[in-house]
């Protein structure tokens, strides 16, 4: 069934894409692999962790050694536009972001799916570790079988028209039989370690901001809920909701980041207790069924359980009510909504919400 159709895979020079490409090969497809590169505008970085000179060369040497053409493009300007400064724009708005929930939506999932299907390719992949299933309502974005890997979270910003044209070869395996799959094909990065930052940062993301915005070291106060000033911050880009550690405050219990007001230049900390909140509201809003419905499980955050909620949708954004209030609803995160192994859709947190919906 596959025989002369067409894939092109995005391939970082990591093992899960150099085994998804070999996988795709196996199964009769044509396969051809591409790299993007971030190493030509982003000068202020010594090296990429992902995209480099290193991964564009290992991914070179898979694609040889798999006999199957790689190619390179240029994606450094969309990555500073699109990922980028919306990054250190949120940190300086007290906001949490999530770049690459960013790098899929606006670089993968566009940008290299649509020159996928420009180029007259079937079919675009990438060695994410999620599934894309048919049913009678068409193709839907589903958990992978391994739940400790499963990236599905990073994955709703995929328009739901493209999801017939994307392959996840990775969806129904585990790491651990991945990893064996490269090593018994002797694949070049059979050994190569997994990355697991941002690719664009060689340090710490407070020093990466500071070093490009003088704005993100401005000073300001620490308060508590009810305004009383408890010390002073180093710039509001240093701190994120939940965090514990760098307060520089003595109290009787532990105190945590609570809230962030970008516009009086504030950081608002409090009990654990202060941490949690009823709700919140989404925003930027892809849907992958018809309606959203009324009751899900929601994740706040990727490494987060997921956590029972009633949804009511107004035109452009969603109203989420925990049915157990839950600690540090970060605005800027992602919310991704499930039903069961099904992926109905995700949005960006924009504020905590305490009451019914």
């Amino acid at each position: 069934m596959n025989k002369g159709k067409k894939v092109l895979i995005a391939m970082s020079g990591g093992v899960d894409s150099s085994v998804a490409a070999m996988l795709l090969k196996d199964e009769g497809f044509h396969v051809a692999g591409m790299t993007m590169c971030f190493g030509v505008e982003l000068d202020h970085a010594k090296s990429t962790k992902c995209c480099g000179a290193e991964a564009i060369n290992d991914a070179r040497k898979v694609c040889s050694y798999l006999g199957i053409p790689h190619y390179v493009s240029d994606y450094s300007r969309h990555m500073k536009e699109k990922v980028i400064k919306k990054f250190i724009k949120n940190y300086l708005a007290g906001l949490t972001p999530n770049p690459c929930i960013d790098c899929n939506r606006h670089l993968k999932f566009e940008l290299m799916l649509n020159y996928a299907k420009r180029l007259g390719f079937d079919f675009f992949a990438t060695g994410h570790y999620a599934r894309i299933l048919e049913d009678k309502t068409g193709f839907c974005l589903s958990r992978a079988h391994d739940r400790l890997k499963d990236q599905s979270y990073f994955l709703y910003v995929i328009k739901r028209s493209d999801l017939g044209f994307i392959k996840l070869p990775l969806g129904g395996y585990d790491k651990k039989t991945v990893r064996n799959i490269a090593s018994g094909a002797g694949l070049p990065v059979a050994g190569k370690d997994e990355s697991q930052d941002i690719c664009f940062l060689d340090n710490d993301y407070r020093d990466f901001i500071s070093n490009l915005n003088p704005y993100a070291g401005v000073p300001g106060d620490i308060i508590d809920k009810e305004g009383k000033i408890l010390g002073r911050h180093k710039g509001i880009a240093h701190y994120t909701i939940g965090q514990r550690k760098g307060l520089g405050i003595s109290y009787s219990e532990p105190l945590f980041v609570t809230g962030i007001d970008a516009v009086k230049n504030l950081v608002i900390i409090g009990t654990k207790e202060d941490l949690k909140s009823g709700g919140f509201t989404v925003k930027d809003i892809n849907l992958l069924v018809d309606k959203m419905p009324s009751e899900a499980k929601v994740k706040i955050r990727y490494q987060g359980a997921e956590m029972p909620c009633k949804i009511r949708q107004y035109k452009h954004i969603l109203r989420v009510l925990f049915t157990v209030p839950q600690e540090a609803v970060s605005p800027g995160q992602s919310a991704v909504f499930y039903d069961g192994e099904r992926v109905l859709g995700g949005g960006t947190i924009v504020r905590k919400t305490f009451g019914e919906i």
